[in-house]
């Protein structure tokens, strides 16, 4: 392939001044990354080792301990300088999205706001977060116990490329101002947005050096990420991530997870129709439907089949597809020529074996080599492929229910359970159903954005769609070692000295059975 011209805010110096922040110890070891728009040559990136890793392990812990040396609040600030850079150049960084990746820049602008989100949260939360707590002691007044957390040291990060700069970066961002280095491995696919984050990041700053960038594949380099870190943070597929866990396991270091899904939405009965379909949409098809959160099953009752089936379908026809750098496509590109093929072939499969396509079901190589019309199934059995497996892009497929307890039992029969979504006129009906699914976020009356966007809320999934947390308290404290000081005054936590032990098993029982009757004591 011949390297394409680019077109936006980025040209080829610049993004091999992004490459050179690699370190890599053999200067002809390159992968190109692919324009996803065109299938040209965007740029090239070094091609890291595993002594690479290590050797970026080893640069960031050199600095770990002096950036943790710093107060809280110092590195909190630094999350915020670094939040409002993101939003003064985010021009440059959204046609590097739309270019690695393909999507839309509507899409791609939703990476601008999760990381807004998750620096400014972190910024204002960490110090209360990482304070030294008063916990209760063992005999009240005579133990003074505190938790501390003092960070992990390391951590490792592993993204995905389908959005390349909230979890190239937003994993991170809890991490640091906990006070630990970062090692992260951004996709192949799609390594700039990361590096133009860390760029921003030690402008910021943050502690060069702190955050390590190596690229190259993750066969390859997987495994010595995991065994150079304390922590592990991991986004991708259900059967990496199982290898993952175990490899982490074998190390006996933490790890985090979010994997794969086939998420539901569900149609109630009471649902304002055309908010149900505007919400599938977005729920649908944002991003090309390349998100862990999109939906890829819609569970419909009978009563609003034809009427819900109908206004979909069209809302799914007028849709317009471009490769675009700015704001006129509803929806962008797949990423790669993999991606392509197995929305081909779900789709393929599904046709053969007597599925029916209501809207879209080609590809469209007269935008662009990667892109697939938005598609639309019915008719889809266990039979065909798409039924329980993941297809990761542009293809929904509509089941018809005859009651709400139908539909709830049909979106939890799966090894899944990451993200759902309920439509409902009824605020409370749509909880006491959204309280009944086995998914690690459920959204009512949207498609993803606002579980995600509650940055106080923990996201995460059920089932084999991972472990752990990221958000909240959950997002920064798992980057973190607990630890418990407890100072004993006056007397032991035991017999004391020159007591009858059977006296003090008897003063000890009676002590209980009076402190239960006791308000607030626990």
């Amino acid at each position: 392939m011949t390297t394409t011209a680019i077109t936006g805010r980025i040209d080829a110096a610049r993004l091999e001044a992004l490459a050179a922040r690699i370190q890599a110890a053999d200067p002809d070891a390159v992968q190109d990354v692919t324009n996803a728009m065109t299938g040209g040559v965007l740029g090239r990136v070094p091609h890291c080792s595993p002594d690479d890793v290590a050797a970026a392990s080893r640069r960031a812990r050199s600095v770990q301990k002096a950036w943790a040396g710093r107060s809280v609040e110092q590195r909190a600030a630094v999350l915020m300088r670094f939040h409002d850079l993101v939003l003064a150049r985010q021009e440059e960084v959204l046609d590097l999205i739309q270019l690695e990746n393909g999507k839309a820049r509507r899409h791609a602008f939703e990476e601008i706001l999760d990381v807004c989100l998750a620096a400014r949260y972190y910024a204002n939360t960490a110090a209360d977060c990482l304070r030294p707590k008063r916990r209760r002691g063992a005999q009240l007044a005579l133990t003074k116990v505190w938790e501390l957390h003092h960070p992990k040291g390391l951590v490792g990060v592993i993204s995905p490329w389908n959005y390349p700069l909230t979890l190239g970066i937003s994993d991170a961002l809890p991490a640091i101002v906990a006070g630990n280095a970062v090692l992260t491995k951004p996709d192949a696919q799609t390594p700039y947005a990361a590096l133009w984050a860390v760029e921003l990041l030690e402008e910021a700053g943050m502690q060069p050096g702190l955050v390590q960038v190596v690229t190259g594949s993750g066969a390859e380099l997987g495994t010595p990420i995991i065994e150079n870190s304390d922590f592990l943070m991991f986004t991708g597929s259900t059967a990496v991530g199982r290898t993952v866990a175990s490899q982490a396991g074998e190390h006996l270091i933490d790890c985090s997870m979010e994997l794969g899904g086939k998420n539901a939405l569900l149609v109630l009965d009471d649902a304002d129709v055309d908010k149900a379909v505007a919400g599938a949409v977005r729920a649908c098809f944002s991003n090309t439907g390349q998100l862990c959160i999109s939906m890829e099953r819609i569970y419909v009752p009978g009563v609003l089949w034809d009427e819900f089936t109908t206004k979909f379908a069209a809302a799914t026809r007028a849709m317009t597809l471009s490769p675009a750098l700015d704001y006129s496509a509803d929806m962008g590109s797949l990423v790669s020529q993999k991606q392509l093929y197995t929305v081909t072939r779900h789709v393929d499969d599904a046709v053969a074996k007597g599925a029916t396509v209501l809207v879209g079901g080609k590809a469209r190589p007269d935008l662009g080599p990667y892109f697939y019309e938005p598609t639309i199934l019915t008719g889809v059995d266990d039979t065909m492929e798409v039924y329980a497996h993941e297809t990761f892009g542009p293809l929904v497929s509509l089941y018809r229910v005859e009651d709400e307890d139908e539909a709830i039992a049909r979106a939890n029969d799966s090894e899944y359970g990451l993200n759902f979504s309920v439509w409902t006129a009824d605020e409370q009906h749509g909880y006491r159903v959204a309280a009944r699914l086995e998914a690690g976020t459920v959204n009512v009356n949207d498609a993803y954005a606002a579980a995600w966007g509650s940055m106080d809320a923990p996201m995460g999934g059920m089932k084999a769609s991972g472990i752990g947390r990221r958000h909240g308290e959950h997002g920064i404290l798992k980057y973190t070692e607990s630890q418990t000081i407890a100072v004993e005054r006056l007397l032991p936590v035991g017999v004391p000295d020159g007591m009858n032990p059977a006296l003090y098993a008897r003063v000890a029982s009676l002590a209980l059975r009076l402190l239960k009757r006791v308000p607030g004591i626990k």
